[in-house]
């Protein structure tokens, strides 16, 4: 039995078990801190989760999720969480065409960012000598653009003053900004667009390399609860919390089955509209209207649907789809039959029953890879919809980003931490260990952060020339 469990007021109380909550517990625990971790659910890992499909009895992520090299602080955590060698790295993307043809790119590993990308662009057939010529120039302003300057404005007004061209951002800006802020050019603020860019894709041949789970993301998470626990702590699920309010040397939980908790410290770590409700609002005033800020914005949905066919249809491990409605595909087994298919954005399709999504899906395989796909059938398919997978990031976002300390208050009791906080970051589960990471580092007194990746040379002078 735990400290905790056995009647020991832990030190602090996380609330919420995703991955920005498991983040901060695990820095807090491995300190030697006695932590509480409540979550609702009954399952770890929030929006990056898994679950049993109960007509299979298979494990099912809700959505594919990716890390790049560059998602330093989110590769730390896998490492303390065991899971450092659960990733299936790809330094190739690869972007199909309708009709089944192919480009991939490949970074250049002795060329530096930007011109790491130059050579096997130059190859690619979906985007002809004008278009390759305009994303250079593009890219060039992208990577040195100030993301300050640009908190205000549209990716799209961004792409637009570095002379991109419709076409260009169809065909290769939007499918990367979708997939990583899950809104379109034109919806997603040019600041978080502009983290994407400058640290991940187009900042070096390693920091762009994607990583994809070779598990279900719940077994990313097998080691939290023993490695709180080996501290002192606990972790207790189906805990839905009610209210947090500062109390005179700390701060106390009431749950929704009446208990009531207290520790020196509270870290927040529920969704924005969850903590928007929780949160004592005498104590949260200022922070209290960011948070209905960033409410009042929305969500964004994500749909994932995992389709068994009936023989093999991916040869590649994954591919983005130029001009579809399916964005991206991902191999799930060697043979290729069976595909997780990636939809951001997905407004659009939230009102579809599973039978159309499937269906628009499977026309997508057929058409861009005919010569596998064309007569396959489906064996078994679910649609997953996360109505609320993300945040939405559009322009003027980034100023309405709590801090994970209440600067008016620095001995505040209670801090925020969750993907939303003012990391930089887009929803993504880098931007929610980040934050995890600075709250740990707030109640410890010590700066528990990752380091990012340093960028390369040409690209630091280039920053201070533009």
């Amino acid at each position: 039995m735990s400290a905790v469990s056995a009647g020991r007021q832990p030190d602090v109380i996380v609330c919420g078990a995703g991955v920005a909550g498991m983040a901060c517990a695990v820095r807090l625990a491995q300190a030697g801190v006695r932590v509480l971790v409540l979550e609702t659910r009954k399952k770890l890992g929030g929006r990056a989760s898994s679950f049993i499909d109960p007509r299979t009895g298979e494990e099912l992520d809700n959505c594919q999720h990716v890390a790049l090299s560059c998602c330093t602080s989110y590769l730390d955590l896998l490492t303390r969480l065991g899971r450092g060698d659960a990733m299936t790295w790809h330094p190739q993307l690869h972007w199909a065409e309708r009709g089944g043809r192919v480009s991939t790119i490949t970074p250049t590993r002795w060329l530096p960012a930007p011109a790491h990308m130059t050579l096997s662009l130059l190859g690619a057939h979906f985007l002809n000598a004008e278009e390759l010529t305009l994303l250079g120039i593009g890219s060039a302003r992208v990577l040195t653009a100030s993301r300050e300057r640009w908190r205000g404005k549209s990716f799209a007004q961004l792409l637009t003053w570095a002379d991109q061209p419709e076409t260009l951002i169809a065909k290769f800006w939007e499918p990367v900004v979708v997939s990583a802020c899950n809104l379109s050019c034109a919806r997603t603020c040019a600041a978080t667009a502009l983290k994407v860019f400058q640290e991940g894709l187009l900042a070096g041949p390693q920091a762009g390399q994607m990583g994809v789970p070779r598990v279900p993301l719940g077994a990313l998470y097998d080691e939290f609860a023993p490695l709180v626990q080996r501290a002192g702590g606990q972790v207790e699920l189906g805990e839905s919390v009610l209210r947090v309010r500062h109390e005179p040397g700390g701060a106390c939980v009431e749950l929704e089955g009446g208990r009531v908790l207290r520790a020196g410290r509270v870290v927040c770590a529920l969704p924005f509209e969850r903590a928007a409700t929780v949160l004592d609002e005498p104590e949260w005033t200022g922070r209290g209207a960011q948070l209905a800020g960033l409410a009042a914005l929305g969500h964004s949905p994500i749909l994932g649907v995992h389709i068994e066919m009936d023989r093999p249809v991916l040869a590649l491990p994954h591919a983005v789809l130029v001009g579809a409605g399916t964005q991206w595909v991902f191999r799930k087994d060697l043979a290729g039959q069976r595909v997780h298919a990636v939809i951001s954005g997905a407004d659009a399709w939230m009102g579809l029953s599973q039978e159309q999504i499937v269906a628009r899906v499977v026309d997508d395989l057929r058409a861009y890879f005919p010569s596998r796909a064309a007569d396959a059938q489906v064996v078994s398919a679910r649609a997953v919809k996360e109505r609320r997978a993300t945040f939405v990031a559009a322009p003027g976002f980034e100023r309405l980003r709590p801090s994970v300390i209440d600067a008016a208050r620095p001995g505040a009791c209670v801090l925020l931490a969750g993907d939303y906080c003012d990391v930089g970051w887009p929803a993504t589960m880098e931007g929610a260990t980040r934050a995890g990471y600075a709250a740990a580092s707030a109640v410890l007194g010590a700066d528990v952060r990752v380091p990012d990746l340093r960028p390369p040379a040409l690209l630091r002078a280039l920053s201070a020339l533009w």
